[in-house]
């Protein structure tokens, strides 16, 4: 059984369409019968017969090879009207929530742009909290080891799917990011993997 999280993603422009196909069928719909076509007898006599030349059927392009399972139940991507109309109105939906929180709160400024740098940082600060840092006074820390290697194994992904499309220092910061966590990886599980120490025997009175 393959690991991997199975998701399904519900293609919402089949929804509205069939709502608004509802809408749009109020009358009756009369179904229309096709007429047999009608076949004709071969006149008698003698034929022409045009020889052709054999057609050469157009190759069809052959598809790449996708993943396994990848794209099962996945919706059509959508059209760049559609891409283009979403944005718009998830900006201003963000906008609307942003004017908001800063009327409820004037003191709170403006929300910088959401960049690569937070991204990273998101990764980073999420391995980092899986491999048990940053605990509470009093608390033991709570250590998801696998979760923290998933996690880091998504950061190699970002930095080999973005590579070569990244400002030098976003490249550095990257770059920087993956190593410190997969050293901090490394050092938990040697800790782990480390033989106990027995303690040593009490001295004789």
């Amino acid at each position: 059984m393959s690991d991997t999280p199975k998701f399904e993603v519900i293609d919402r422009r089949k929804i509205k369409a069939e709502e608004e196909k509802d809408s749009a069928h109020s009358a009756p719909v009369e179904s229309a019968q096709a007429a047999p076509a009608a076949t004709a007898e071969p006149s008698p006599g003698p034929r022409l017969v045009v020889n052709e030349a054999p057609r050469e059927e157009a190759k069809a392009p052959v598809p790449q090879a996708e993943e396994p399972g990848l794209m099962d139940g996945m919706p059509p991507p959508p059209t760049a009207a559609e891409s283009h109309e979403q944005k718009a109105a998830y900006d201003a939906s963000a906008q609307r929530l942003e004017d908001l929180i800063r009327a409820q709160n004037p003191a709170v400024g403006p929300q910088p742009p959401i960049g690569f740098e937070h991204l990273v940082q998101q990764f980073y600060v999420t391995a980092m909290l899986q491999m048990g840092a940053g605990p509470q006074d009093g608390q033991r820390p709570r250590v998801d080891i696998m979760g923290a290697r998933a996690t880091i194994d998504l950061l190699a992904i970002l930095a080999e799917k973005t590579k070569g499309n990244l400002t030098p220092n976003e490249d550095r910061m990257l770059q920087t990011v993956l190593f410190e966590a997969r050293m901090a990886f490394l050092e938990l599980t040697s800790m782990m993997s480390a033989p106990s120490v027995p303690p040593p025997p009490a001295a004789k009175k």
